[in-house]
Parts: C-alpha cells; structure tokens; sequence
C-alpha cells in the first residue's frame, strides 16, 4: 500500500513540477518580448532623432525604423498571445498543487491509521505480557 501511494505522491509533484516549469517559461517568454520590444522602441527613437523624420507615411522615413516598428509590432503580439496562455497555465498549475495536497492528505491519514493499529498491537501485546506476569 505504501508503494502506492508514494509512487502516487511521486507522479504528483512531478506533474506539479512540469506546471510550474510551463509557468516560468511563458512567464520568461513575455519578458523577453517584451524586453526586445523596448530595445526596438529605443532603436526607433534613435533613428528618428538620426532622421528627423517620426511619420511613418512620409516618403523619406527610414527602412530600419519601418522594420523595426513591424518587428516590435509582432513581439508586443506574441508577448500578448503568451499571457493569453499564462492565466490557464497558473490555472492548471494551482489544479497541480490541489491534487497533490489531497495525495498527501490521504496519504497522511493511512499513515495515522497504521501506526494507530500498531500502537494499538503493541499495546496490547504489552498488556498481555503484564498480566502473564502479574499472575505467576
């Protein structure tokens, strides 16, 4: 029964392990995103400044900074299509640890009632030795 439950207890840290690893990577993924959207945005801004052309319209605006708006464009797309996907992850990873604490839970119980019964054995095997005593 012991193998049992522990191989159970086993398979449920691991799977909240794995949620908790699919958590940070979205969580790192939306950061660096992010991060590279800024660094173009600072990139962007310094080719206006170069240019001094800010209109993306204007006949004469730069390649690179029309390029670089369309690439932080698209990061700032994928950094919120990732946190679309961060609430379920979080959502499945709490569902993880719930299960894992009902595993434990149980397993904590079984545990109480076996040493229970075994104290109670114990016990009794004691009682018996002091009344073989008590009555020589």
């Amino acid at each position: 029964m012991k193998s049992r439950s522990e191989s159970l207890i086993r398979l449920k840290k691991f799977q909240v392990d794995e949620k908790r690893r699919q958590v940070a990577q979205i969580e790192s993924m939306v950061a660096d995103f992010e991060r590279m959207a800024a660094e173009l945005d600072h990139q962007i801004e310094v080719e206006h400044q170069k240019t001094g052309i800010t209109d993306a319209n204007h006949f004469a605006y730069s390649t690179f900074a029309k390029a670089a708006l369309v690439r932080r464009d698209n990061l700032l797309a994928s950094a919120n299509d990732m946190r679309e996907k961060l609430e379920p992850a979080q959502d499945e990873l709490a569902e993880a640890v719930e299960e894992l604490k009902k595993v434990e839970l149980l397993d904590a119980r079984e545990h109480a009632r076996e040493d229970a019964e075994q104290q109670r054995i114990e016990q009794a095997e004691m009682d018996e030795i002091g009344r073989l005593r008590h009555t020589r």
